[in-house]
């Protein structure tokens, strides 16, 4: 997966906890966090993903 651009989100703050979003492949679209020691990632389709962000932005007192 080296091959992905990554965009660091734009509500990251300093420091090393931040999500990180890139576009795959077949409508994928994938999440990780900088932090993350294992440097998982997440897959997910679009429409998840708008769910997910919709679900966010909706509730931002969430996680």
């Amino acid at each position: 997966m080296s091959t992905l651009t990554w965009q660091k989100s734009s509500y990251c703050p300093e420091g090393n906890s931040c999500v990180h979003v890139a576009a795959g492949t077949a409508g994928t679209i994938h999440l990780t966090e900088s932090s993350d020691p294992t440097e998982s990632i997440l897959t997910a389709t679009p429409a998840t993903f708008r769910t997910l962000l919709h679900t966010l932005k909706k509730d931002p007192n969430r996680g």
